[in-house]
């Protein structure tokens, strides 16, 4: 029988892409609205705190735009932190949302010198969530704290009917103490100083979206999500002095080495051939047409550190379990203030950019 004008009509139309529902992680950056790019820890997640934020909420502490505020308290100065986690699936090779929710939060305290010691605890639960998947994320959770040495003394319970959300959304916030005579910030850093990395980096965000979308690689990537207070603490042993810290989670090692060159004016120069980057995460980046130095991590941190303490603190962090690998990958210098460029394999040079939105979006 021949076939009908209507029925090529619905054929040539399941033959053509429905765009309606898509979104995209880096859009135009002359958005009218929130669009996923804005949670993506780049350039348009910048602006959004820049210009949205910042001015409603103003204060000078807020516009240091560290990882903690540092703050003083009775004569105690402070370090205050909060994150919100929206990671998809709940569970990944190497850890949970419930250890991000800990780890990220202790590691943003570390990131100012302060080992975590209270935190709260915000669940936003989806209706029909199973309560052995809650009670799994919560346990989890707890055991994280206790790991990082912090208790979790305060919280809440909020429920969204069934399609707000992807089950579990969690969000902490930790204090700890600053030691006497530290003073970690991105402003701090200067022309000289040695940059660091702790260890391979790009292990987070691939674990997660290879298991989210259902990619196999010779061998398993597992998350790199660890408290790094422990390891902070090794490193002030050698020297109070480290300039700035920071753990380079949403847009990788790239988004944070320019938050910090943009926050001190100063110009960073990597050498790739020192990044380092795992074999599984090389491969997966080739792949998939990523750059390792764009992809999170929950277990690493980048640390600027005087050149005459650098080697100190390097075999301080190469002791410790979690900067076995540490390495130096570049310096800070007096050239293109606020822009971070990286020497290639090929003897070349190019510039490392602020992305804009987010390669691997929804990976904390």
């Amino acid at each position: 029988m021949a076939e009908s004008t209507a029925e090529r009509t619905r054929a040539a139309d399941r033959s053509v892409p429905d765009f309606s529902g898509w979104t995209c992680p880096a859009p135009l950056r002359d958005q009218p609205r929130i669009v996923m790019g804005h949670g993506g820890g780049g350039a348009l997640s910048a602006e959004l705190v820049q210009h949205v934020f910042a001015p409603a909420f103003g204060g000078a502490t807020l516009a240091a735009m560290a990882d903690s505020a540092a703050v003083t308290l009775g004569g105690a100065r402070i370090a205050f932190s909060t994150d919100t986690f929206v990671v998809r699936p709940l569970f990944f090779p190497g850890g949970s949302i419930g250890d991000l929710a800990v780890n990220g939060t202790v590691n943003d305290l570390a990131m100012s010198g302060a080992r975590a010691a209270y935190l709260s605890c915000g669940f936003v639960l989806e209706e029909g969530v199973g309560m052995p998947v809650v009670a799994r994320v919560a346990e989890a959770l707890g055991a994280a704290a206790r790991a990082a040495g912090a208790e979790v003394v305060t919280g809440d319970t909020k429920v969204v009917e069934a399609g707000h959300g992807d089950g579990i959304y969690l969000n902490t916030a930790g204090i700890g103490l600053i030691p006497d005579g530290v003073d970690i910030r991105p402003q701090r850093a200067e022309p000289g100083d040695v940059v660091i990395v702790s260890g391979q980096i790009g292990l987070h965000g691939i674990a997660v979206m290879s298991l989210r979308e259902g990619l196999e690689f010779e061998v398993q990537v597992e998350s790199d999500c660890a408290a790094l207070g422990g390891l902070v603490e090794q490193m002030l042993t050698v020297t109070p002095d480290l300039h700035v810290l920071r753990d380079p989670t949403r847009g990788g090692v790239a988004a944070a080495l320019g938050e910090i060159a943009t926050a001190a004016g100063v110009g960073v120069a990597v050498d790739e051939r020192s990044l380092p980057v795992p074999a599984p995460v090389a491969g997966a980046c080739a792949m998939l047409g990523l750059d390792p130095m764009y992809v999170a991590n929950e277990g690493k941190l980048v640390a600027f550190v005087p050149r005459d303490r650098a080697d100190a603190v390097l075999e301080a962090m190469r002791a410790h379990p979690l900067g076995a690998d540490a390495a130096v990958i570049g310096e800070c210098v007096e050239d293109h203030p606020g822009m971070v460029v990286a020497r290639t394999g090929l003897g070349g040079t190019r510039v490392v950019d602020l992305p804009l939105g987010e390669q691997l979006p929804r990976i904390c």
